[in-house]
């Protein structure tokens, strides 16, 4: 048996802040610490491009916190190998400086700010090194559903092709959940988004520029996603044959990803366990219960359907309901919802592995 590495990986993205610490030896990964705060470090982000002061302040005070965390588990004198990631805020914003200067000074290591198609990567790696007991079927699309962003990852033992695209619980809300609930023409506004970026992903055209309530310009789906031919069901027991990978941009556009070669849609994030959750009527939330479960396309649509249609006061009633999620869930689980329909997938297996596990894995 090797010596065992331990690390510790942060992961800061639009809507929640994320520490795992672990020991890693003879290919296993063995959680020591795994938090999560929800900071809304991506609060306005989406209209003003700027990482509001109050956001920082938030995200720093939890960092402070998992820096005393890492600093507890280093019994050999030796610092801890530590990667700080942040996603896709954090990319979007004009003062991402002021948010640099800070982990500096809290983890002593720069974070790294990386593009959505290695958040897509960190994802897949993170999310597939667990689904072995489930001998599910491949190729998988991992999707990662975010705060500011979701990730579409294809691939059968490694990333083949990927996409990151401007949709997430956050931004979505932002942009259009503004009344509580959410009035029909404010969901139909969200759902021609979602399914703008859908297509522009399983298409591969670029996507539009929206524009948000102050003018400026924001990368992301604008308007109604183009005619979508009938998918057939995923059929077949074999895992298609590997491959060559695609390149993460290519002149005039962005790839498209075979969504429709995948046989195994693999969901990760808080919103997809969130939902994931109430689908299997948990009383309160269970990680060891979520992860790995199948969920049915039937049941995450009567799920999103109730989110839609509930007050902030009867979401935040939902055992399973973190309550710096209660505002945004609607709009996550709408995507994933839309993200089945559009795809024709069946079901979902869920996971509580993603890219805060590929961060660890990266570092040995």
């Amino acid at each position: 048996m090797s010596t065992a590495t331990r690390v510790a990986a942060v992961d800061c993205g639009t809507n929640s802040v994320r520490l795992l610490i672990a020991d890693i030896a003879d290919g296993r990964l063995t959680d020591l610490e795994r938090r999560m705060e929800i900071v809304r470090l991506g609060q306005g982000v989406d209209e003003t491009g700027r990482l509001a002061p109050e956001a920082l302040d938030r995200t720093f005070a939890a960092m402070r916190g998992y820096a005393k965390l890492i600093a507890a588990h280093d019994v050999a004198g030796t610092p801890i190998k530590t990667r700080v990631v942040a996603t896709s805020a954090t990319r979007d914003a004009t003062n991402r400086d002021d948010f640099v200067r800070g982990v500096v000074d809290i983890f002593g290591v720069e974070p790294e700010v990386i593009s959505g198609e290695e958040e897509a990567r960190l994802s897949f790696i993170g999310a597939t090194k667990d689904l072995s007991s489930l001998r599910p079927m491949r190729p998988y699309l991992v999707v990662d559903i975010g705060g500011g962003s979701t990730e579409f990852v294809f691939g059968t033992t490694e990333v083949e092709a990927a996409r990151s695209v401007d949709i997430g619980c956050v931004r979505l809300t932002e942009r259009h959940l503004r009344s509580d609930p959410p009035s029909p023409e404010q969901v139909a506004a969200a759902v021609a988004d979602i399914d703008a970026a859908l297509a522009s992903v399983r298409y591969g055209e670029a996507e539009p520029e929206a524009v948000s309530p102050n003018g400026l310009s924001v990368r992301g789906p604008a308007g109604p996603a183009a005619a979508d031919p009938a998918v057939s069901a995923r059929v077949g027991t074999d895992a298609a044959p590997p491959r060559e990978p695609v390149a993460d941009q290519a002149p005039g556009g962005l790839p498209a990803v075979p969504v429709t070669e995948a046989r195994t849609l693999v969901g990760l994030a808080g919103s997809v366990t969130t939902v994931a959750g109430i689908a299997l009527g948990l009383p309160e939330y269970d990680s060891e219960r979520i992860h790995l479960s199948r969920i049915r396309a039937r049941q995450v649509h009567d799920v999103t359907r109730t989110l839609l249609r509930s007050t902030h006061d009867e979401r935040s009633r939902i055992g399973v309901m973190h309550p710096g999620r209660v505002d945004v869930i609607g709009a996550g689980a709408l995507i994933l919802d839309r993200i089945m329909r559009e795809y024709a997938f069946a079901d979902l297996v869920v996971s509580e592995r993603d890219i805060l596990d590929g961060i660890a894995w990266s570092l040995v």
